[in-house]
Formats: C-alpha cells, sequence, structure tokens
C-alpha cells in the first residue's frame, strides 16, 4: 500500500483502488474536506506535471464523464488544485509521487492485459483454421503453406 501525502491533499493506493483524501484548511479553502475514492478501471488517464524550482506539480485522474479543462499556459497547477481527481505536490514531495504514479500505471496496465489476451488466438488454432479453409477449397495450397510459415515464423 502506498500513501503519498501532497500539498492540500493524501493518496493512497492499494493496488485497486486510489483514495484522495482532504483534511485541514487547506482543503477546506480549496476542494472541501472529504475523501474519494476510484477504481483503477475507472481511471481512463494520468495527467502528470513534475515540480519545477519554482513551482508545484500535480498528478490528475481522468475519468469517464469527467469535466476537464483545459488550463492556459502558467494556470495548470493552479487549475489542477482546484480539480477534485488531482493532488498538487511540491518538489521535495515528487520521489513519492513518481513511484505512486509508476504503480498505478502498472495496475491500470494490468486491468487491461486480460482483455487484451481474450482476443488473441494460438498460431496453432489459427493454422487448424487456415487448414478448414484450405480443406473447404477456400484457400490455395499456396495460401495456407505461406499463412503457416508466417504464423510459425519460418
Amino acid at each position: 500500500m502506498l500513501n503519498v501525502d501532497g500539498y492540500g491533499g493524501q493518496i493512497q493506493f492499494d493496488g485497486l483502488y486510489v483514495t484522495i483524501t482532504r483534511k485541514g484548511f487547506l482543503a477546506r479553502a480549496t476542494r472541501g474536506k472529504g475523501e474519494k475514492r476510484l477504481h483503477i478501471s475507472q481511471i481512463t488517464a494520468v495527467q502528470w506535471k513534475p515540480a519545477g524550482w519554482a513551482v508545484n506539480g500535480y498528478i490528475q485522474f481522468t475519468i469517464p464523464g469527467g469535466n476537464e479543462v483545459r488550463s492556459r499556459a502558467g494556470r495548470q497547477t493552479t487549475d489542477a488544485a482546484k480539480d477534485e481527481n488531482s493532488v498538487v505536490f511540491t518538489k521535495g514531495q515528487q520521489p513519492e509521487f513518481e513511484k505512486l504514479r509508476a504503480a498505478i500505471d502498472e495496475a491500470i496496465a494490468q486491468q487491461h492485459a486480460p482483455q487484451a489476451l481474450a482476443g488473441q488466438v494460438s498460431a496453432a488454432e489459427e493454422v487448424a483454421r487456415l487448414a478448414q479453409l484450405r480443406d473447404q477449397g477456400v484457400i490455395t495450397e499456396e495460401d495456407f503453406q505461406g499463412a503457416k510459415r508466417r504464423l510459425l515464423g519460418l
């Protein structure tokens, strides 16, 4: 479990849920106190702006149906501080946020991996399907042999 403290918000990530918590005066002054919990499957993108020597950075989570606003140059961090799916961080807090971002990116990739693999057909299954098409006269023996060589990497 990862817990990172930002400027005006904290994020906890347990591998399945990203929980954004706001407490204290700064939270009340910007977004309001409270907690928002997002399942990893709800997150469609992670926006990242690294902190610089003179400006804070932020991590922002995009969710379906969210109302994203394109900020003008020089206002990105200020606007992110007002967004309920963002947490602003300082240069000193950035290394912990980088670890968080990497863990969330990995979890998102794993979330989508089973769906991608489910649509894949093994080379043996594809060769069997092509043999059936050959036997039915849909493709020629030459087409079958060429496709088989490509599938098997020969």
